[in-house]
């Protein structure tokens, strides 16, 4: 059943949508509420008005009514989601989207026009900070990478400045690397912020991670599992070179013997020709992912412990909550790592008997 003509004609008015018509004059004869509420002008303040008052000037109006008549959008007379901008009453511009079609008499000719008009302010909005989520994940991705690589240096260095005998100077190249590592503390909390501003938009969620330890730079004064990782084997596998072996070099200050490999793939092969005491592999890599690794070793070398690193805020292609639901024991460390916490966490994952995963 048709509705009656009173019906439609108070949908119109009422649409939160800018519905704006006009006579043959161009001038302004119909202008809803939403126009009201999204351009700022009373209807006492826009009747009668030429309609291209509302565009940024005279040209753009033309463009839209070009648009109109031309057949491009397979007929002749009416345009469907025609990109243009509104300009509100206080000066500040609307991108829009029009679908509008010209009017005509019983005799064909020209009597006016009527568009509806959609506010795509929200929706650019969105846009740009989805884009700027994803400029977040790959920046804290690019930075954290040789963020990681610095402070597993720092922390050898420390370590070997703390072991020399007490010469002039010592203090004061102790208070450098307290220096240096706050400032990489900074750097830190920077990339967190910027992480925090892209997942409140829903870009990423990290909900399903629950109760996964995830391990960072804070440090405490929780004692170092010491011995734990002594005379181990342990694969570390990490597509960057210099990660890579910042992390080997770590641990083979804990007395462990370290073999690398720089993807998947690499890590099976490894795997085949040698056992090991524990994986320790980056999640985000070409070819195999962690994920990947993880289903593959756990099936091919039970028994055989994993631990996931990332340098990536979020689980963009949900390697974590898949190795998770596939019954991952392992810890998620969050590059930059602690070396002190590397160690005692992976001394503790080494030492647990592993749960059985069928």
């Amino acid at each position: 059943m048709p509705l009656p003509t009173a019906t439609l004609e108070r949908l119109i008015e009422v649409s939160p949508d800018i519905v704006v018509a006009t006579d043959s004059g161009g001038k302004v004869a119909f202008y809803n509420d939403g126009a009201a509420e999204n351009l700022g002008y009373s209807r006492e303040e826009i009747i009668g008005r030429d309609v291209t008052v509302l565009y940024p000037g005279r040209d753009e109006a033309v463009r839209v009514m070009k648009a109109m008549r031309d057949s491009f959008t397979g007929e002749a007379g009416r345009v469907v989601s025609f990109p243009t901008r509104f300009v509100a009453k206080d000066g500040h511009q609307i991108p829009v989207a029009i679908s509008g079609v010209i009017l005509y008499d019983a005799e064909g000719a020209e009597e006016g026009t009527i568009g509806f008009a959609k506010d795509l302010s929200e929706i650019i909005r969105r846009d740009q900070l989805a884009v700027l989520g994803e400029i977040a994940v790959g920046l804290s991705h690019e930075i954290n990478n040789p963020l990681a690589v610095i402070i597993n240096h720092l922390a050898l260095l420390e370590r070997f400045v703390d072991g020399q005998r007490r010469e002039a100077g010592q203090e004061a190249e102790r208070a450098r690397i307290d220096a240096m590592r706050e400032e990489i503390g900074r750097i830190d909390l920077m990339l967190t912020r910027l992480s925090e501003m892209a997942e409140k938009e829903e870009y990423a969620s990290t909900t399903y991670m629950g109760d996964a330890r995830m391990i960072d730079l804070t440090r405490d004064d929780s004692p170092v599992a010491s011995g734990l990782l002594a005379g181990r084997r342990i694969l570390v596998v990490d597509d960057d070179p210099g990660v890579r072996e910042s992390c080997a070099e770590i641990l083979r200050n804990e007395g462990v013997e370290v073999v690398q490999a720089g993807d998947g793939r690499e890590a099976l092969r490894c795997l085949e020709a040698e056992p090991f005491d524990l994986v320790l592999s980056d999640v985000v890599m070409p070819d195999m992912d962690g994920y990947e690794l993880y289903v593959t070793t756990r099936e091919r070398f039970p028994g055989t412990p994993v631990a996931l690193m990332t340098a990536f805020y979020h689980d963009r292609d949900h390697i974590l909550k898949r190795s998770r639901m596939e019954g991952l024991d392992g810890v998620l460390f969050k590059k930059p790592i602690d070396p002190q916490r590397l160690t005692q966490t992976l001394g503790q994952l080494i030492t647990t008997p592993q749960r059985a995963t069928f």
